[in-house]
């Protein structure tokens, strides 16, 4: 009994060790199955053990986004300046390398204070730049860099780093930023995701110029510097401390031309401020093309700081608002092109208009004004009386003709590039209007307030300039253009943006109301609203002042539009003043001649 006993012991213990034998086997192979053989991951984004492993002892600090440079009409850069900067990678423990004494040799290289850079350096998580008592990269001197270097310290080191935006944030609304935005990776570049070229964290256009060219000038991808250490994060690998990553393609990076004039945007940016425009726009079109040559907006911000207190991301050249009075050249152009005026015609104005509480805005009136008159002196007795001689879908018709209540910029359906990218170049723009909804029955008082730009009426600073434009050419609408071509490093041209007109479904108004219009323009300069400018180019065009209202307390938008100069056009300039106090001077006309005086000048170099 005893050996039959031990027997079945002994088949019990030697199936248990076949057993262990078989489990350990397989986990052997199943690890070996993992160590050697290809194995791919079970979702598009997900990693490979090793990667990830690799990546626990990886940093990384980009240097250049590898995004397209951007450039003013001329070929002055407006965007990528490289620079030398102090990089640094986050180490446990910096004893081996940096005694005190070599820290204060680091110090006295970047003449900046010891127990500082001590600090920042403990506190690092994740690889940066010294910064000093900038918000952007210190920029190092030639002398500062070979000094870095040779200190040989763990996890420092002087290294390119490309800036892309400029210190003085120049027309920054236009261009835009660059920013993380997983949702719209997820919505515009699927493919890409799901293919592993792109990657949720990646950076795009955020707005302006950047987003709206964002699938043309991504580039190849970012420049980067990658350092492996050690479990502990104490000491680099074996091999080069820092490897350098980069795209190697001689065609890249690209270059996008504008049509901006770096020099006047600068010059109009630092007068507009210097004048106190906390909010408001201002646009500077090409009489002969429509091209845009500046563009301004209030207030600013700082692309590294979005949501700054006191900043606005919104540009306001493109976002619409109440225009008052500048509207009334859309009313005598419809009542013109509708016959139910004549440019002699006769109005009298004793300062109230009898109905809807609508009155002028000089009290005791005008007295007997023509028409042209009344527009120089900005009479609403007169447009009041015009609107309610038309109806709504005329006034309606008659702006878009004229590039109003649409959105009017340079935008291509039918695909750009060699990956036919369908694009609009100002994509933020607003398309405004004139009605909220084209009234159903015959209102009175909703023509009238609408004839001289209140109620419903929206129109952008470009809308207003390009309606310069519009009536200098006769009529004939252009699209508002900001990029002309984007190019290969090489020089070839990888995309071009030819000029475009802007027409409207209702046609174009005739030639003879776009001339009538432009000598109302030059009596409102002459002897109008408007007489207060004199500058070196002789002027025309039209003011404007809408009643509005911010947090419930009364503001006026003051505007002004038009040209210069008056005989021989170069430049269409519009300009808003927006939530203005009521009473205050009217800064737009003020800033009006300012600006024009500067193109004058610009010009004259």
């Amino acid at each position: 009994m005893e050996k039959a006993g031990d027997a079945r012991r002994g088949k019990r213990i030697y199936r248990a060790g076949v057993a262990l034998t078989l489990g350990l086997g397989l986990l052997v192979l199943r690890l070996a199955w993992l160590q050697w053989l290809p194995h791919l991951p079970a979702a598009a984004d997900a990693d490979h053990y090793r990667s990830a492993s690799v990546r626990q002892r990886e940093q990384v600090l980009e240097l250049d986004s590898g995004r397209a440079d951007f450039e003013d009409r001329s070929g002055r850069a407006w965007t990528g300046m490289t620079i030398t900067a102090l990089a640094a990678f986050p180490v446990t423990d910096r004893s081996h390398s940096m005694r005190p004494e070599v820290l204060e040799r680091l110090a006295d290289v970047l003449a900046a204070d010891p127990d500082r850079l001590r600090v920042w350096l403990a506190q690092l998580r994740e690889p940066a730049f010294w910064r000093a008592n900038a918000k952007r990269p210190h920029a190092l001197t030639q002398a500062q860099a070979d000094g870095i270097n040779k200190l040989g310290i763990e996890g420092v080191a002087a290294v390119p780093y490309r800036e892309r935006y400029r210190d003085d944030h120049l027309a920054q609304h236009v261009l835009g930023y660059i920013s993380q935005h997983p949702e719209r990776l997820e919505a515009d570049y699927s493919l890409e995701l799901s293919r592993g070229s792109r990657h949720r964290n990646d950076l795009i256009g955020g707005a302006g110029l950047e987003k709206s060219l964002d699938s043309l000038i991504r580039g190849l991808g970012a420049t980067r510097i990658h350092r492996y250490t050690d479990g502990g994060r104490r000491k680099s690998l074996h091999g080069p401390a820092n490897r350098l990553d980069k795209p190697d393609n001689p065609y890249y990076p690209l270059k996008v031309r504008t049509t901006l004039d770096l020099g006047l945007q600068a010059s109009l940016e630092k007068y507009i401020d210097q004048q106190g425009l906390r909010e408001g726009a201002v646009v500077v079109l090409d009489a002969a093309t429509g091209d845009i040559a500046a563009m301004l907006s209030r207030p600013s911000y700082d692309p590294a700081h979005i949501g700054a207190g006191g900043s606005d991301t919104r540009n306001h050249a493109l976002a619409a608002a109440a225009p008052g009075s500048i509207f009334k050249l859309v009313t005598e152009a419809a009542a013109l092109e509708a016959g139910v005026v004549e440019p002699d015609e006769h109005f009298t104005c004793n300062g109230e208009y009898g109905r809807y509480g609508l009155s002028c805005w000089k009290r005791g009136g005008h007295g007997v004004l023509t028409l042209e008159e009344g527009l120089a002196q900005s009479c609403n007795v007169v447009f009041a009386t015009l609107g309610e001689r038309l109806s709504a879908r005329q006034l309606q018709s008659t702006a878009d003709q004229l590039g109003l209540g649409r959105r009017i910029g340079w935008a291509d359906p039918d695909g750009v590039g060699p990956l036919k990218a369908r694009l609009r170049l100002l994509g933020e723009e607003e398309a405004g209007s004139v009605f909220s909804a084209l009234p159903a029955q015959r209102d009175g008082g909703l023509l009238a307030q609408t004839a001289i730009g209140q109620r419903d009426v929206r129109l952008s600073p470009l809308q207003a300039a390009n309606l310069m434009v519009t009536l200098l050419h006769d009529g004939r609408v252009s699209a508002p253009r900001i990029v002309t071509d984007i190019r290969y490093a090489n020089g070839q041209r990888l995309a071009r943006f030819p000029a475009r007109t802007g027409s409207s479904a209702y046609g174009q108004i005739s030639a003879k109301t776009a001339r009538t219009l432009l000598r109302g323009m030059e009596a409102v300069v002459r002897s109008g609203t408007g007489r207060s400018i004199r500058t070196a180019w002789p002027a025309a065009g039209k003011s404007g002042t809408a009643e509005t209202l911010v947090a419930g307390k009364p503001r006026v938008n003051q505007w002004f539009v038009g040209y210069g100069p008056a005989l021989r056009p170069r430049y269409a300039v519009a300009v808003l003043a927006e939530n203005r106090p009521p009473d205050s001077n009217h800064l737009a006309t003020q800033l009006f001649a300012g600006v024009l005086e500067r193109v004058a000048a610009q010009e004259g170099k």
